[in-house]
């Protein structure tokens, strides 16, 4: 307030103040009781949890920090940090990143979708649809659909044998065919099939990106944009390809050797079904809401992504507890090379948040940094005040 805009209300103050006197006076000098303090909304609680990791994040190092958080028709976001080292241009909340293992959620949709339209069986053998599925893996008994959306069908990851085919940078340098990358995985040895609970492979998601290639006879990435991005008006999400990143894309890096390498847009990542997905915080919020609503798959088909009740992971996404309802948050965390993501979503879609951010430069890892966790406890949390 300026100096004439105080003395304008000078007068309202002295007459304030003189009440206030005699008051105290008539009642014996007792004071009223303090206002109550000022009570948070939902998404101001959800928000002031989500801050403080974001806070954290970026005094580690972060490049980037985005998140957004939705209750209930309202909204909250925050984008912090940069795009580019190297350029200091300041991040939007619409810029896009990795987000990883997410990816599984968008391929299970598309998969779902055939199931309902009768061209798939869930108990369906995965060899029925990828004929030569069974002289690459040599599994050792039939291996479903459901299965492989489960992540129990007991297939062995690529992840080691691939990082054992050279330097980390020639790695993610070199575009690798689906096939290519089974090859990879048979020379593993295969898990027993579990009864309860899921073994996260990559592998299971290559084999059903091409088992949604062969059923719709077009890329995993224009079935992706068809059955999802088109549809739902995502603004900013596509399955990586090759070539240069585009200029939106946030930027990863890690170190090697001493050495501070950007792990943006690898070729590794293109056409993936199993780790490719480019998407927004904002665009993850939409597609949650939508799936778990029936607006992409029917409801039947919903209810099976979520199944079984005893299993953390259904049929192409994860579930924690949602302590305001007693039921779950259904999403996907997503870890891979310089980026972590979570997104978490109520079973009705009004409450979620989602998170992404470029990992502090640190020595090479494979999810081992155990950031994409502590995301994920904060976003429950965080999605839990939102009562």
């Amino acid at each position: 307030m300026n100096f004439v805009a105080w003395i304008r209300t000078l007068p309202f103050r002295l007459v304030a103040a003189a009440t206030a006197v005699a008051l105290a006076a008539l009642t014996g000098g007792c004071t009223a009781a303090p206002d109550p303090p000022e009570q948070l909304t939902s998404l101001a609680r959800l928000s002031e949890a989500l801050e403080g990791f974001g806070n954290r994040m970026l005094d580690d190092g972060a490049p980037a920090v985005l998140m957004q958080a939705k209750v209930r028709g309202e909204e909250w976001s925050r984008a912090s940090g940069v795009r580019r080292l190297e350029g200091q241009e300041p991040v939007d909340i619409r810029d896009p990143l990795h987000v990883g293992s997410v990816t599984n959620s968008f391929v299970a949709v598309s998969v779902l979708k055939l199931a309902a339209e009768g061209k798939l069986g869930l108990e369906d053998p995965v060899s029925k649809h990828v004929p030569d599925f069974d002289s690459i893996m040599h599994p050792p008994g039939p291996v479903t659909i459901r299965q492989l959306l489960q992540h129990r069908s007991g297939m062995p990851d690529y992840i080691i044998p691939l990082l054992q085919q050279g330097s980390l940078k020639e790695v993610l340098a070199t575009s690798r065919s689906d096939r290519e990358l089974l090859a990879l995985a048979a020379t593993r040895r295969w898990e027993g099939k579990l009864a309860q609970g899921f073994e996260y492979s990559n592998s299971n998601y290559v084999a059903l990106g091409m088992v949604v290639e062969h059923l719709r006879g077009r890329p995993i990435a224009e079935v992706l944009r068809s059955d999802i991005v088109e549809p739902l008006g995502l603004e900013a999400t596509w399955l990586a390809a090759p070539g240069p990143p585009p200029v939106s894309v946030v930027h990863a890096y890690i170190t090697i050797f001493g050495e501070r390498l950007d792990v943006t847009y690898p070729a590794l990542h293109s056409g993936s079904a199993a780790g490719g997905l480019v998407s927004t915080v904002g665009d993850l919020n939409t597609f949650y809401a939508a799936l778990l609503q029936g607006r992409l798959i029917p409801a039947a088909m919903v209810a099976e992504m979520q199944s079984p009740l005893y299993a953390r992971y259904g049929l192409g996404i994860q579930r924690w507890n949602d302590t305001c309802t007693n039921n779950f948050y259904y999403g996907h965390a997503g870890d891979t090379v310089g980026y972590g993501t979570i997104s978490m979503s109520s079973a009705d879609g009004t409450r979620q948040a989602s998170a992404s951010l470029s990992y502090p430069p640190a020595p090479f890892g494979f999810a081992d940094n155990g950031i994409v966790d502590e995301m994920a406890g904060v976003v429950e949390e965080a999605l839990n005040a939102s009562c």
